[in-house]
């Protein structure tokens, strides 16, 4: 696949979340060994970890695993719950210290943090309430700059915050209301196309206004009619996810050319991660055929497979 890289900032990729991965472990998901060899068919050549321990863990099997793929690390993922005060921060560490020590194993310099979702991603279940309180918001906040610091003092790894549907960071009020309270030099965003657009919020905008806290994107898309439909009837992101709201690219919003214009015109080089939130698949035969087509549409747009 032929591509003038010269002029072009952002580099794409994809990750697990593409071949119906959301867990360290689970059968109804894509082996990691067919997800590596369709990545590299697919066109890509960097990749996100995935759930810890879906990928090896042991650096030096997933080091020979890449290479023999000729497939990078982009970014480690963690899930945090910060909101729900100080007591948070070991829970939260642990696991996070495991993921960055990977991460950083592999050359990658970022860590897209999630935060914890208010109804479970398995079964939808309300685990408490959909709204945060000051002091919540507050612990939020402060949790979030401390993990900013240590993963750049220990690791030199960039936390890349992900706000996502059926968290209590989903909203375009709420993105900008985390950012205010955030150290720029700590926390920038992992700006998910697909989940801002669910929760009602503007990629366009949020790059345009917040040009120096954009650290990272996740292209993905949601189906306009579908997204009605969930919000009408306030489905839970699981339920959501299974009728098919996160879309093959270009059927749904927003504009993923217009994204990539936004982020180009920020003259730095960023990651494009695709994400398209498939769990789980119906057949592991599904999420090549379209990794493909979203390659090679995203390179029509604009973005490029490489590092120049």
């Amino acid at each position: 696949m032929a591509e003038n890289t010269s002029d072009r900032n952002l580099i794409i990729g994809t990750a697990p979340d593409s071949w119906g991965v959301w867990f360290p472990d689970d059968e109804r998901q894509t082996p990691w060994q067919r997800f590596l060899d369709e990545v590299a068919e697919a066109g890509y050549r960097w990749i996100e970890l995935g759930p810890y321990g879906y990928l090896p863990a042991d650096p030096q099997t997933l080091a020979r695993e890449l290479k023999e793929r000729d497939l990078k690390i982009s970014a480690g993922t963690v899930f945090t719950a910060f909101h729900r005060g100080a007591d948070q921060w070991e829970e939260a560490w642990k696991p996070a210290r495991q993921v960055a020590e990977l991460t950083a194993e592999m050359g990658a310099h970022h860590v897209v943090v999630i935060p914890a979702l208010w109804r479970d991603d398995k079964t939808g279940e309300a685990l408490e309430d959909r709204t945060l309180t000051d002091w919540q918001w507050e612990a939020l906040g402060k949790g979030h700059d401390k993990l900013g610091e240590r993963l750049q003092r220990e690791f030199g790894l960039y936390q890349q915050f992900h706000s996502h549907a059926d968290s209590h960071v989903e909203t375009m009020e709420q993105i900008e209301k985390f950012l205010a309270m955030t150290d720029p030099k700590l926390v920038t965003l992992c700006l998910d196309t697909g989940h801002a657009e669910y929760g009602g919020a503007s990629s366009v905008e949020l790059i345009e206004k917040y040009p120096e806290r954009i650290g990272y994107l996740h292209l993905k898309q949601v189906h306009p009619d579908i997204l009605a439909t969930v919000r009408a009837e306030d489905k839970t992101f699981k339920d959501a996810t299974a009728a098919g709201v996160m879309c093959e690219p270009p059927q749904g919003l927003p504009d993923l050319r217009a994204v990539i214009e936004a982020a180009e015109r920020l003259e730095r080089p960023l990651f494009g991660i695709v994400e398209q939130d498939m769990y789980p698949v119906e057949s592991f035969d599904v999420p090549l055929p379209i990794a493909s087509r979203t390659c090679k549409y995203l390179l029509s747009c604009g973005a490029r497979t490489t590092v120049a």
